[in-house]
């Protein structure tokens, strides 16, 4: 295995400062399935306040907290509504199906990340005994990091309340999108009956989400989470970590979106690559396949990582990458196409 040098593979693999794992040494814990870790309702109560929500709940990993939003608005048989290549259908092996028995209805994105209004209408089943009972939307945003727009998901929420429908949102990078337009997360957050935000991605702590919303399906979630495994004991260590990244890690989002516009504007100035502007810290390229697998594997040997194949990379900016990683990573490329 070659040596990785400059890590883009995703902002899952930050690495957690002095100070954070001091803050982590440092944590006052209880059991938290007794409800008495205060360092976790501590951070709960924290992200509830920053959301506008009733309640939160901490959780092992983005994956659960989405599975646990779905399986509290929807009941064995009942149905979601979600993009085609949303990460709760496509990247989450199908636990909604397989653990809530429910039923995930797909919708083609549009080419900015959005589902159309018509479609998701359409895609609602109507009250027989034949269908499954749509109960809930769920959104991602940022979705391979472009921003859906707030006016947008403002809509969806008015369709949602009009048919009596759940609205979720998958905000893994809901923070990355609220510092990108300059907003409070609470109001990017707004129209969301539930919201899960992962805290081990661009706000670098090691592990856990949570998810955020109205009380009575937050209690769901939590009688869920004991069910699915989630119960963490003594899981201040691990919630310390979170409230560090929420105190520190925020604002400073907006440097990882101006390295990567910075990066993709190197990549770009190569003729053989199609490189898609970042909006936040994700930027896709593309190429021919056969230059792209020849770029991928120069890549992997000089130690710069990406994820990608068949001409397609992904590069995602990150709490670990600064300055220096650009331009040591442009180096590399600017060396491959001469």
């Amino acid at each position: 295995m070659n040596t990785i040098r400059y890590d883009f593979r995703s902002d899952t693999v930050t690495k957690p400062s002095a100070a954070m794992r001091a803050a982590m040494a440092e944590a006052e814990v209880g059991d938290d399935v007794f409800g008495d870790d205060p360092t976790v309702n501590r951070l709960e109560q924290r992200m509830a306040a920053m959301l506008g929500k009733d309640a939160a709940l901490f959780v092992p990993s983005g994956t659960q907290s989405n599975l646990l939003a779905l399986m509290s608005h929807c009941g064995r048989g009942d149905e979601f509504i979600a993009g085609q290549k949303a990460h709760l259908y496509v990247n989450e092996a199908g636990g909604a199906a397989v653990l809530g028995s429910i039923q995930p209805q797909p919708i083609t994105h549009q080419p900015d990340g959005t589902l159309a209004i018509e479609d998701i209408e359409a895609a609602i089943k109507p009250d027989d005994s034949h269908f499954a009972r749509t109960r809930v939307i769920a959104l991602e945003n940022t979705h391979g990091g472009q921003i859906l727009p707030v006016d947008y998901m403002n809509a969806v929420g008015e369709l949602a309340r009009r048919r009596g429908l759940g609205l979720h949102l998958d905000g893994a990078r809901a923070f990355n999108a609220s510092v990108a337009l300059g907003m409070d997360i609470r109001d990017f957050t707004a129209p969301f009956d539930t919201v899960s935000i992962c805290l081990s991605k661009g706000l670098g702590a090691p592990v856990g989400s949570v998810l955020i919303g109205r009380a009575d399906l937050i209690a769901t979630a939590r009688r869920h989470r004991k069910m699915l495994g989630g119960g963490l004991r003594q899981s201040g260590i691990l919630a310390a970590a979170g409230l560090y990244a929420l105190e520190h890690n925020v604002a400073r989002l907006a440097d990882d979106h101006g390295r990567a516009k910075r990066l993709a504007e190197g990549l770009a100035a190569y003729s053989g690559l199609k490189v898609t502007m970042p909006h936040t810290n994700i930027i896709f390229v593309n190429s021919e396949a056969e230059l792209g697998e020849r770029f991928g594997a120069f890549l992997a040997e000089r130690g710069v990582a990406v994820i990608g194949r068949y001409g397609q990379q992904r590069w995602v900016t990150h709490l670990d990458v600064d300055d220096e990683t650009v331009d040591g990573a442009l180096a590399e490329v600017a060396a491959f196409f001469r």
